[in-house]
């Protein structure tokens, strides 16, 4: 074996080491938010998150969540740090009465998003 030889070997498991960070380091970092909903509305009402900087949706799939008494309920949604996230929300069985976003998220809205910052968002009622 040659003196360079035994110097790549000693050098590999730092190369490793500093090629993983690196590639970690330009990964996304994970982080959450959670939105404090509210149904306030007489009827059971639908809902769902969609994230405006990237193709992710909650609960995803074409599904939704469904509230259907008054409590506030907490939505712990895993997210991409700083990325935007907002809600719509329609009365079941009825997209025509809508919050947020509404079905899909298809509606801008000033007061429906949250950052994934890890923080929790005021209690969002919807109804009123």
């Amino acid at each position: 074996m040659r003196l360079s030889d035994g110097i790549r070997l000693a050098l590999a498991p730092a190369i490793g080491l500093v090629v993983a960070l690196t590639i970690l380091s330009g990964a996304s970092q994970a982080q959450s938010v959670t939105f404090m909903i509210q149904n306030s509305h007489p009827n059971a009402v639908e809902l769902e998150f969609c994230s405006l900087d990237r193709d992710a949706s909650w609960p995803g799939g074409g599904q939704s969540y469904v509230l259907d008494d008054g409590a506030p309920t907490a939505f712990p949604l895993d997210c991409e740090a700083g990325e935007t996230i907002c809600y719509g929300a329609w009365v079941s069985g009825d997209q025509g009465t809508t919050w947020g976003a509404g079905p899909g998220c298809a509606d801008a809205c000033d007061t429906c998003c949250a950052t994934c910052d890890g923080g929790e968002t005021r209690i969002m009622s919807l109804g009123e």
